[in-house]
């Protein structure tokens, strides 16, 4: 036993040099993937209003009785969440974008469709007593809003700076990006990047303002 000791300590130190050299490895195939992945974005369809078209001017009315003015100048910029009780991501999403909202200095709208003794009761299930919240189906219809929860981005000017589909906070972060890079998704800054490490040239910001990816 005393004689195969020196023996084992050694393959004990192989299989631990091998062991380490498995890890340096597979760390370095993480930190790759990581470099490649492309961040998640708000999904944003061609239907409806353009990115970069200015906002429609609508007069609606919250659930608790005020005016509001949607469309044209404001103070900040403006975030329009259309939800419904109905949507399980949706109610997920609501603490998040109110949170969102308060972090990025936006002023956020949600937008229902539907019976308002059921949007009141999500209000008060959600503490959104504090958010302006407007029922409506012309909103919806203005916006061709078809699936949820679905963002629209408005800056303080009014135009229409991103929209898409929205589930978790890089989504409703994503739609910030778009605004700031001057594309209309996050999508379509990354295909730009792609193509000006391929072709070494930049596509007008324009294009992806008026047909978003």
């Amino acid at each position: 036993m005393q004689a195969a000791l020196p023996y084992i300590v050694v393959l004990q130190l192989l299989l631990t040099l091998g062991l380490a050299v498995l890890l340096f490895g597979l760390a370095r195939q993480v930190g790759i993937l990581h470099e490649r992945v492309a961040p998640m974005g708000a999904m944003a369809s061609d239907q409806g209003l353009a990115v970069g078209e200015m906002s429609p001017h609508l007069a609606v009315t919250t659930l608790v009785g005020d005016r509001l003015a949607l469309g044209g100048a404001s103070p900040r910029s403006r975030l329009l969440l259309f939800v419904s009780p109905t949507c399980p991501v949706c109610k997920k999403l609501l603490p998040i974008a109110r949170s969102f909202a308060h972090a990025e200095r936006l002023d956020v709208v949600l937008v229902g469709d539907g019976d308002e003794a059921e949007q009141r009761s999500m209000i008060r299930e959600f503490g959104l007593e504090s958010v302006a919240y407007v029922n409506s189906p012309q909103v919806g219809m203005t916006f061709q809003v078809g699936k949820l929860p679905y963002a629209v981005l408005i800056d303080a000017a009014g135009v229409i700076r991103a929209k898409g589909l929205v589930n978790n906070r890089e989504h409703l972060e994503s739609l910030l990006i778009a605004e700031e890079t001057g594309f209309g998704t996050i999508q379509a800054y990354l295909n730009a990047k792609q193509q000006i490490a391929t072709n070494g040239t930049e596509p007008p910001r324009e294009a992806h303002l008026q047909k978003p990816v």
